[in-house]
């Protein structure tokens, strides 16, 4: 429980140090920054955590993998629902997102959601790139604390 709410208090002081800290930067900058933080995360912590796997067979065990065994080792709970067009976008559905729960539900705060889901989207990223999938990760809120990540997989 410790642990979670230091991971929660970092995250939180990242994104305040982000967008307010001592440079001035753009709002895309800010995100930018922390979504690149998250894809460095993402990158080693996927390597420490499929040491003793095995390979995954094809994209969908990929995406299944980070919907049930990486969710819950970084979130504590499993993606609540998982989509796909099987023609590489796949959409992860959280309907209460961690990161998104401490806000007031409603739309007041909507405008701020995209800065607490940047580094998810660099962590997912920066899984798939270490586990050999290159795509674009997006989220998207429309009712606090729910929120849709949206991974689009680069082929070619």
């Amino acid at each position: 429980m410790a642990e979670e709410a230091m991971f929660d208090f970092i995250h939180m002081e990242a994104v305040s140090y982000v967008f307010q800290g001592g440079e001035k930067i753009s709002e895309d900058e800010a995100i930018s920054k922390l979504e690149h933080m998250g894809f460095a995360t993402g990158y080693r912590l996927v390597e420490r955590l499929t040491r003793e796997s095995g390979r995954y067979k094809d994209e969908l065990d990929i995406m299944k993998y980070i919907c049930k065994d990486l969710w819950v080792t970084v979130y504590k709970k499993q993606i609540d629902n998982l989509r796909t067009n099987h023609q590489g976008v796949y959409v992860l559905h959280d309907n209460r997102f961690r990161f998104l729960s401490h806000m007031a539900a409603g739309k007041q705060y909507l405008q701020y959601a995209p800065r607490y889901l940047a580094f998810t989207c660099g962590l997912v990223r920066g899984c798939l790139a270490n586990l050999g999938v290159t795509c674009v990760v997006t989220a998207e809120v429309t009712q606090l604390p729910a929120c849709k990540f949206q991974i689009q997989v680069q082929r070619g």
